[in-house]
């Protein structure tokens, strides 16, 4: 009964998710109450400016002014403004300002800026893109701009996604007919990780009801659930099979499976939920939305397991440990539970255990060497460089910035509410004036004249109108800067020296480099918010895991050295390209805001390991045994899991580092190298060096939380184990 209520389950979700692909919305970092927003809202309201949605670069095989070109850029200016979905379009064609066309006369550009929201934004983005790109009578049209960053990266994005489904899946069940010694249950993890990843994207599309769901998040979180519901899965089914090597019979072993197994998945899943939660205390629309899947695909990874896997055991019956088909290949069988002390793992341990200290500093020494070079970390947004050199909008955006010396795409903008131009003139001509003193800062425009190095250039024309509006309430000034790519630190930095220059009233600064910026703020201003809860709330789960006060001390401050480590060797292999040559990753010169934010992710992953292994040390010190022995013995029946749960998973985040979008590398590599170096040089070396450093002090629990009631299952459990 439950099997079939759960395939049918599966099948509904299934049905209900394949229709997400329409509903997922554009990456969005920037707050949505940040002044940049606001600045942009308002100059698209009120001034029919703003950033273009769209650039295209035309280009002429001689001259953009020969007959034939100019007449085809002129028809494609006038087409795209023709359209009820453009707000307005600006560019060489039909006046031939000089600021649109390159040096060598060769490149032009037509800007465009779309109406609506952002499902409109992105319909009429694409349609124009597909209708005028290409050939246009003499000219080659190219698209560069957000939408056709946007456009590609959602491309890629699905294509990514599939790629990684086709290979992933051979590649998990190769490890798993490996690690399970039974293509039958080898198939259950499998079985679980695509109910809950189907699962997921079902809740994922109900919640596009409610709240924006990126394609960054939908790739994110199939890639944690498939990954969580094989750990879990195979926590659940090493446990059952090592019950049933003790002699039990299949009940018994199967209630023991979930009174231990079941209990530490149970916790595992809530300490890795309660570590993605924290994402929500950022108010960053793509970060929540990697926040609810994440939240979400916990829950339905372990919530399957639960669920999924004592069903399929019993329906297996004695089929559980047959048909390994890799039996020709091992040269000697496993140690049985009652032979610990023989295993390669318990061997480990007493190895750590004879050298604590030298083994500690060791690996202190080695994590703080590979966290060095986040001490080069330089902050951005990827921009157009998230895409692979081979796409045409990366092309055309290198095309563009050689053809350029600036452009006005990407420019910042200061918007000032309530000041005339026309009486305020003189105000507006002082901060105009200190404006184009601003490092940084090219050249500023505005309703009173153009401006360089403090003093007005050139006299107001007929275009200078633009810059107030029509009842003259309002004015606003275009700042061109020195700068090619706004989306850098040097970006962010220009929008906050413009910032702090006196305004004849409160300004509002716009563009790249003012977003980049608002979201770096909203990222310092709530961290320290999102570290506190994170490390009390997992604190307070292993407290209550383990009843010991020092256990997740030491677990936070482990994973806190690997996820610095792991940091490290992302700003090494991405921002300073050290290992470009060799694996294809050229310098980008700076680390994505986002790139931190995934360490949510791998601490939640981290704990969950720690559950894994705790799980065991626990049980073995509630049967009276020494903290080595318990050590040992703990990490001997826990090694073999979480290293072949780490090396699925890195398996599965592999998929996403393969990607040719430079976002989901950064993801998945930094993901996978989290779990790898945490089963091995965390799990494996520090973790039991620290504990035999601390000796009986890893169990010290003050008297008054000792004197407090446990659960009637801890006793029950405890009771059960020392009487085996």
């Amino acid at each position: 009964m439950v099997l079939f209520a759960i395939c049918l389950w599966g099948l509904l979700a299934a049905l209900y998710a394949g229709g997400i692909g329409g509903r997922l919305s554009p990456e969005t970092l920037t707050p949505a109450s940040a002044e940049s927003l606001r600045a942009d809202s308002v100059l698209a309201s009120r001034f029919g400016a703003g950033d273009p949605h769209l650039v295209l670069l035309a280009e002429a095989p001689g001259s953009v002014d020969e007959p034939l070109a100019a007449k085809s850029g002129r028809d494609l200016t006038h087409t795209l403004a023709a359209d009820p979905r453009t707000a307005w379009v600006r560019g060489y064609w039909p006046y031939r300002l000089q600021e649109f066309r390159s040096p060598d006369r060769r490149h032009a550009l037509v800007l465009v800026r779309f109406r609506g929201d952002e499902r409109a934004v992105r319909s009429a983005g694409d349609d124009a893109i597909a209708r005028y790109t290409g050939t246009v009578g003499p000219l080659r049209v190219a698209a560069a701009g957000e939408t056709a960053v946007l456009s590609e990266t959602e491309r890629l994005s699905k294509r990514g996604l599939l790629r990684a489904e086709i290979v992933t899946v051979p590649l998990v069940l190769l490890i798993l007919l490996w690690t399970f010694r039974s293509a039958f249950v080898a198939l259950i993890p499998m079985v679980v990780g695509i109910l809950a990843v189907v699962t997921t994207t079902a809740l994922l599309r109900l919640l596009t009801n409610v709240a924006s769901v990126s394609v960054f998040a939908l790739n994110v979180t199939t890639a944690l659930g498939f990954g969580l519901a094989v750990d879990y899965s195979l926590l659940l089914v090493s446990r059952y099979r090592e019950e049933l090597a003790r002699g039990n019979a299949p009940g018994p072993a199967m209630e023991a499976m979930v009174r231990t197994a079941g209990r530490a998945v149970g916790f595992s899943g809530a300490t890795v939920a309660v570590a993605l939660c924290t994402l929500l205390v950022f108010p960053l629309p793509l970060v929540r939305s990697v926040a609810y899947g994440g939240v979400l695909v916990v829950l339905a990874s372990a919530v399957g397991a639960l669920l999924l896997v004592p069903a399929l055991l019993v329906l297996l019956g004695e089929r559980v440990n047959r048909w390994d088909v890799f039996a020709w290949l091992r040269r000697r069988r496993s140690p049985e539970p009652h032979e610990v002390s023989k295993g390669g793992w318990f061997r480990l341990a007493e190895w750590v255990a004879k050298r604590p200290a030298a083994v500690t500093v060791g690996v202190l020494v080695l994590l703080v060497l590979l966290a060095a070079p986040s001490a080069l970390t330089r902050f951005g947004l990827y921009g157009d460089k998230l895409l692979p050199e081979s796409s045409p909008v990366t092309q055309t955006s290198r095309e563009l910035r050689g053809a350029f010396e600036t452009t006005t795409s990407g420019a910042p903008s200061v918007v000032l509410p309530g000041l005339s131009a026309r009486r305020s003139a003189k105000s507006l001509d002082a901060y105009a004036r200190r404006l184009s003193l601003v490092a940084g800062v090219r050249q500023v425009d505005t309703a009173t004249g153009a401006y360089r190095g403090g003093r007005r250039s050139a006299r107001a024309t007929a275009q200078s109108a633009r810059f107030s509006t029509d009842t003259d309430t309002d004015a606003w000034l275009s700042i061109v800067p020195t700068m090619k790519d706004a989306l850098t630190p040097e970006g962010s930095r220009l929008a906050e020296r413009i910032r702090r220059v006196p305004a004849p009233v409160p300004a509002l600064v716009g563009g790249p480099g003012a977003r980049l910026s608002d979201t770096e703020q909203a990222l310092v201003d709530r961290l320290p918010l999102a570290v506190i809860f994170a490390a009390c709330a997992t604190a307070l789960l292993l407290l209550a895991y383990t009843r010991s006060v020092l256990i997740p001390l030491k677990a936070l401050l482990l994973n806190a050295l690997s996820l610095m480590a792991t940091f490290g060797i992302l700003v090494a292999v991405f921002q300073e390209g050290w290992l470009g040559p060799r694996f294809g990753t050229p310098a980008v010169g700076v680390t994505d805001v986002i790139a931190p934010l995934m360490f949510s992710v791998a601490f939640g992953l981290s704990m969950d390991y720690e559950v894994f292994l705790l799980s065991r040390i626990v049980e073995e010190h509630h049967r009276g045994s020494p903290t080595s022995i318990a050590v040992a013995t703990g990490l001997q029946h826990s090694g073999r899991l979480f290293t072949s749960a780490a090396v699925v998973f890195a398996t599965v985040m592999a998929s996403l580092a393969l990607s040719d979008l430079l976002h989901l590398k950064v993801v998945g590599t930094g993901l996978a190298v989290a779990v790898l170096l945490d089963c091995t040089v965390i799990r494996a070396f520090l973790v039991p060096a620290v504990m035999q450093l601390a000796g009986q002090a890893n169990w010290w629990l003050p008297k008054a939380w000792r004197a407090a009631p446990r659960a009637r299952g801890d006793a029950a459990r405890r009771a059960a184990l020392q009487g085996r």
